[in-house]
């Protein structure tokens, strides 16, 4: 029999789940149990816990056939406990190193109490933490107790994973979670009141993870009407139990004080809810008064009277506040007036359900998966109206003739947004672009992530220089649907943006050209490169560095290693496009090219083409490697400074573990792969072949069409046709294993 049974009920958290599931099973002290509750969640979550317990005999997984709620979850695990005592822990939430053994020994200390409450932390998406602000609750009992003799336990957060339970005293009592929004208060008021023995454990056992977006508490909704239920809950048990008569004072006030609490907050209810949320707290207020009444500070007692009133002594607080930004309002400049004015205006009248905006690379061309969305909607769409965002008049010069196009920030570009019903990114559009209601923002990425992105880049202070990460997530929050590839992405991408956004298994619209692409498709762009017929062409593309001032590192000595290749090779450069316009090229890059030693792509626009006119790729960190698979030619990661780049940016794996080809760690090592022909040997083959299929899972030359159809077109059955006219199922569809990097 375990000491623990940590019951983890699990529902849309699959970007953190592995994080909470290492965190118990990497403790230090072994003797436990995990029940994973599986509450039919829609995402990779369900794959990830068969994973887990197939790797792992203390990890049992219970699948529901239907979603049930925290609550109920929580319950379908308690049957399969068999441990001493159960602790539940939510499935965003973390345990801190050596929590378990702290818990045990504490338990040992006091003979088994029926309750064991330890402390926690908040911890922040930005990377901030603050312990609980009533730690020192913990601190004033040395051995055990009773509710009736340390009151002030209950003055701590009414929640139910800040402790752990004796087994058979949840038995005893029968104790269970009912369905709802806030399922902890009448499970934690009856279980504390119930305890014989209480014991405490100050200690941080737990990060409390405070997720920017997501947590159901902190949403707007009805929901929170549930409160009421549970409180009716709570006053049952009490009056179930003559002996706890005495406790009605102050769960009537704490019933008030919590329902207030909830009316306050802003984002919690509708406005238009609140008078009635407030009628049926002051209804429930009244029902379960204690005889005697019961004393109450201003606040609560504002329940005996009317919303009215109540709203009017609110606002009185806030009224030096409001008057502070009346004022700054005021200051605002008369330029900033009529264009906010003229927004206005365009966004008074309704979207045009066939205009499509289109950006990428920050407005820099018809570029990446943006571009082949577009192509691809003037294709099979032509209804739709596609225009282009360019930053400035000289990107508008060098768009092709026939693509309409507005300049960013111009009269007509408001306009524009103003009105358009779908826009199309592979960046953020800027803060002021304003999101419509029924506007549709399809965010493609720029390729499969290995380095840290967005908020994961809040603890890498170096690789974010520069980079504001709370507006970056205030953008996102615009993005309704999130292009991914493979399911990697899927889980970084909902981490990194924790922002309210579907992921999408369309592959990546830009790759379309190079699956299944034929040896001779990159030969027009090898002849426009001036590459001779014949030649075995390399492509050479490095990635910037966090860890030197400009990101730029000379890894290669270019002119030797276009040497090395021999005759009959040509070397083709490509530098990172954040490089394209600093000292990188000037180091000795352009002269290489100008004299005829290797080819500089760098200004190529098409990086698609660059990939169609090579036979090999050899690169680091570059997230060009994910594209380039899809070709299935060869692929060798020059990796000498791997500890270097992983400390200075963050990779979210190491990629020399399962490489998509050799892996070289210095130039001797580089030469000798190409020399040998080990570049394209078997083993290369292997390796491509598996890192292709991790990958590139979600790839199949279909992603454009798939988000026309789906996305813009609104056809969600959509499937694409074979040859024969046969259905040919999404490349999502039969995948039951995540990706575990």
């Amino acid at each position: 029999m375990p000491r623990f049974s940590v019951i983890v009920p699990v529902f849309k958290v699959q970007g953190f789940l592995r994080e909470c599931l290492d965190s118990v099973l990497e403790q230090s002290y072994q003797d436990i149990e995990v029940i994973a509750v599986n509450d039919c969640s829609p995402d990779g979550c369900g794959a990830i816990l068969d994973e887990y317990a197939a790797c792992d005999p203390r990890v049992q997984v219970l699948h529901l056939p239907e979603n049930v709620g925290l609550g109920r979850a929580r319950n379908a695990g308690m049957p399969l406990a068999t441990g001493d005592f159960l602790f539940f822990l939510d499935s965003d939430d973390t345990l801190t190193p050596g929590a378990l053994r702290a818990m045990a020994d504490r338990l040992d200390a006091s003979s088994d109490p029926d309750v064991l409450v330890f402390d926690y932390a908040r911890t922040y998406w930005w990377g901030g933490t603050r312990r609980n602000v009533l730690a020192h609750v913990l601190t004033e009992v040395d051995g055990t107790f009773t509710v009736a003799e340390h009151p002030e336990i209950l003055d701590l957060l009414m929640v139910v994973w800040n402790k752990v339970y004796r087994r058979e005293f949840v038995h005893k009592h029968a104790f269970e979670f009912p369905p709802g929004y806030y399922e902890d208060t009448p499970w934690t008021f009856p279980v504390l009141l119930s305890a014989e023995r209480i014991a405490t454990l100050d200690r941080i056992c737990l990060n409390y993870r405070q997720r920017r977006q997501g947590n159901i508490l902190s949403t707007t909704s009805r929901k929170h009407f549930d409160i009421h239920d549970q409180y009716e809950r709570v006053f049952a048990f009490v009056d179930s139990r003559p002996e706890l008569a005495s406790w009605r004072p102050y769960l009537h006030r704490k019933m008030a004080e919590h329902c207030l609490d909830i009316l306050g907050k802003p984002d919690r209810l509708p406005p238009s809810d609140k008078a009635e949320f407030f009628r049926r707290t002051a209804e429930l207020f009244a029902k379960h008064k204690p005889a005697g009444g019961a004393k109450a500070d201003a606040e609560v007692r504002a329940l005996e009277g009317s919303y009215a009133l109540y709203r009017v002594r609110r606002q009185a607080g806030r009224g030096g506040r409001q008057l502070q930004r009346r004022a700054l309002q005021a200051r605002k400049s008369a330029a900033g007036r009529v264009k906010g004015g003229l927004s206005a205006l365009h966004a008074r009248r309704s979207l045009d359900p066939n205009l499509v905006v289109y950006s990428a690379f920050s407005h820099r061309g018809v570029l990446g998966d943006p571009a082949a969305v577009y192509y691809k909607a003037k294709e099979i769409a032509p209804h739709l109206r596609g225009v282009w965002v360019v930053q400035d008049a000289e990107q508008a010069a060098l768009l092709p003739p026939d693509i309409e196009h507005v300049l960013l920030n111009t009269l007509r570009y408001r306009q524009l947004t103003a009105r358009a019903k779908y826009f199309v990114n592979n960046v953020n559009w800027p803060g002021t672009l304003a999101k419509r209601p029924g506007s549709v923002h399809i965010h493609t990425h720029q390729g499969t992530p290995l380095k840290y992105m967005a908020a994961d880049l809040l603890d890498k202070p170096g690789a974010r220089y520069g980079v504001d990460v709370p507006q970056m997530l205030r953008r996102a929050d615009r993005w309704d649907h999130s292009l991914v590839a493979n399911r990697h992405s899927e889980l970084v991408w909902e981490r990194a943006y924790p922002c309210h956004f579907a992921s999408v298994r369309t592959g990546s619209p830009r790759n379309d050209v190079l699956v299944g692409a034929t040896p001779g498709a990159g030969t027009a762009v090898r002849e426009r490169l001036g590459i001779p017929a014949g030649h075995t062409v390399v492509l050479y593309a490095p990635t910037r560095r966090e860890y030197v001032r400009g990101g730029h590192v000379d890894r290669l000595d270019l002119a030797r290693f276009a040497e090395d290749l021999g005759p009959e090779h040509t070397l083709v450069v490509r530098l990172h496009p954040s490089l394209a316009t600093g000292p990188a090229r000037g180091m000795g890059l352009a002269d290489l090219h100008r004299r005829g030693v290797l080819v500089d792509a760098t200004d190529e626009p098409s990086v698609e083409d660059v990939m169609l006119a090579s036979d090999a790729l050899v690169t680091d960190y570059s997230a060009l490697m994910f594209d380039y698979a899809n070709l299935d030619r060869p692929i060798v990661l020059h990796a000498d400074d791997r500890e270097a780049y992983a400390a200075s940016r963050g990779t979210y794996f190491d990629v020399t573990a399962a490489p998509p080809g050799h892996v070289s760690g210095s130039y001797r090592e580089l030469a000798w792969v190409f020399a040998s022909g080990a570049w394209r040997d078997e083993d290369s083959t292997r390796l491509r072949g598996e890192f292709r299929a991790r990958y590139c899972e979600f790839d199949d030359g279909r992603a454009a069409e798939r988000v026309v159809r789906t996305l813009l077109l609104g056809d969600e059955g959509w499937l694409p046709q074979t040859e024969s006219g046969a259905r040919v199922p999404s490349p999502a569809a039969g995948h039951d294993q995540l990706a575990s990097s």
